[in-house]
């Protein structure tokens, strides 16, 4: 796989358009920069806080299908993106996924709202996001063995659906059971759970999912594709920690944790941001791999593919009819997860992009599994640019909108219903970016090249707002709750031990 997002650092002045009135530049947001500095007080009208739902956000994608729509009010609106203050926080690590918040956990005598990430080197760290104070910060055992070197992870980690725990990797192919209150890892039955059995060339660099009693993790390989490895889906028991099953995107026939060099294909990484999708409804997964052999049974190199809801075994898989050519030229598929689509002429959708710079919309229901061709439509991607990124899935009003971002570009398109569905283009913006994610009504993009977040109206792409960053970005990817914008910022190839998140957020949030 490539690094992406390269762009030269560009320093950024805000330009918060206002939202009403006169149309006049907003004034700067002032900044907070301490670590541990209080939230401020609510102002004179005493607004700030009382019309602010909360909620949690507890991973990547926001929901199990991955549609990247949060709550549907945030107590953040158009109007209110020129008041916004801005909270610091440092780490002992960089961030290059996106953090999870919970509501209300009761952490050393009081009810906190708290976000949870995961750095380069696999430290869980636990912030109030009110305050910027660190809460706990739970240290692998063996980080001495890989801090500093190219052996990292970019998992998002999760929340146990109890809110009791949370769920987090580190670059030993190990998936930790952590408590949420405290950040003392659970060390009982098969806790913690092994994903991979060489974990310095199976990486650990999706976000993980919960389906039901399992948690899922997918493994990729490392920059560079250094043979020996496979991608895997593994579901973990989410009480026990035992691996209940795994299925392996070659030696597909092997339902176990292979070691391997003992399979003779090598490659199909399962590693874009999004990791395995969760069908509602069905709980069938979705994945996509990258450069790897493809014989339509055993290998299942560049494909989509649908899995049983216990990852047993592949249900349909779409393949390009140009697998062949994509394998040889490093030109992965599997750079982003198929993206659900609501049912559209009695067919059920989903679009996969890929590194070849379009879009395929395909009909998951086309048949048995192991062919090759057949999507419904291809469509450029927002400048003919590879996706490394997770679409935003949007029902308005009877509509249903799919934006992409790629470092070209942020497109809108609009699926086109009947019986033969089509996506069209309706809306474009040149600011490229990370993963978007829409909240409360507006469309948020980390920013390529330039430190910055991005505020847009979805439907028109209409940019309100562009809030200055410290660094630009990679994978990570904000979330918008309960009044505040959590983003991460940094490079995870940088092999950094220390980062910054930057909160956005209502005056006394």
């Amino acid at each position: 796989m490539k690094a992406w997002m390269r762009g030269t650092l560009i320093l950024c002045a805000l330009a918060l358009a206002a939202c009403g009135g006169s149309g006049a530049p907003a004034p700067p947001a002032s900044t907070e920069t301490s670590q541990t500095t209080t939230a401020r007080a609510p102002d004179a009208a005493g607004t700030a806080t009382a019309r602010v739902p909360a909620g949690d956000w507890t991973r990547f994608g926001y929901d199990a299908q991955r549609s990247g729509v949060g709550p549907a009010s945030t107590g953040i609106g158009a109007r209110d993106l020129r008041r916004l203050k801005l909270r610091r926080v440092s780490l002992d690590g960089t961030v290059d996924s996106s953090p999870i918040e919970l509501h209300a956990i009761r952490i050393r005598g009081r009810l906190r709202d708290i976000a949870v990430v995961t750095t380069t080197y696999g430290r869980t760290i636990a912030f109030d996001v009110g305050t910027g104070g660190k809460l706990w910060e739970f240290v692998p055992p063996d980080i001495g063995n890989y801090e500093g070197s190219d052996q990292i992870t970019n998992t998002t980690p999760i929340a146990d659906p109890d809110r009791r725990y949370v769920f987090a990797a580190s670059p030993d192919g190990l998936i930790r059971k952590l408590v949420l209150t405290t950040g003392r890892e659970v060390r009982s039955a098969h806790w913690p759970a092994r994903t991979t059995l060489l974990a310095s060339r199976e990486k650990l660099g999706t976000a993980l999912n919960i389906s039901g009693n399992s948690v899922l993790a997918t493994t990729g390989g490392y920059i560079g594709d250094a043979p020996p490895y496979q991608g895997h889906v593994v579901m973990i028991d989410r009480a026990s920690g035992q691996v209940a099953h795994v299925w392996n995107s070659l030696c597909s026939d092997r339902h176990y944790l292979i070691n391997p060099s003992s399979c003779r294909a090598s490659d199909s990484a399962i590693w874009s941001r999004a990791g395995a999708v969760v069908e509602p409804g069905s709980g069938r997964i979705l994945v996509a791999t990258g450069n790897g052999p493809f014989n339509g049974s055993t290998n299942w190199g560049d494909s989509a593919i649908e899995l049983s809801p216990n990852a047993s075994g592949v249900l349909h898989s779409w393949t390009p009819g140009n697998q062949a050519e994509l394998n040889s030229t490093d030109t992965d598929l599997g750079s982003t997860s198929p993206a659900l689509l609501p049912k559209t002429g009695g067919l059920r959708l989903a679009v996969q992009g890929g590194k070849e710079g379009n879009l395929a919309l395909i009909n998951l229901d086309r048949g048995p599994a192991g062919r090759t061709g057949g999507e419904l439509q291809r469509i450029d991607a927002p400048g003919g640019s590879e996706v490394f990124t997770q679409p935003v899935v949007w029902n308005d009003h009877g509509r249903t909108y799919v934006f992409v971002a790629t470092d070209s570009g942020l497109w809108a398109y609009v699926l086109n219903g009947g019986s033969r569905p089509r996506l069209s283009v309706v809306a474009r913006s040149g600011s490229g970016g990370t993963s978007p994610v829409l909240s409360g009504g507006l469309l948020y993009l980390y920013s390529a090249g330039v430190p910055a977040l991005r505020v847009f109206e979805p439907t028109h792409l209409r940019q309100l707002a562009s809030l200055p960053l410290s660094h630009t970005g990679h994978w990570n990817s904000p979330i918008v709750v309960g009044g505040r914008i959590v983003i991460p910022e940094g490079n995870a190839n940088d092999h950094a031990r220390s980062g910054t998140i930057e909160i956005y957020h209502l005056p006394g949030r």
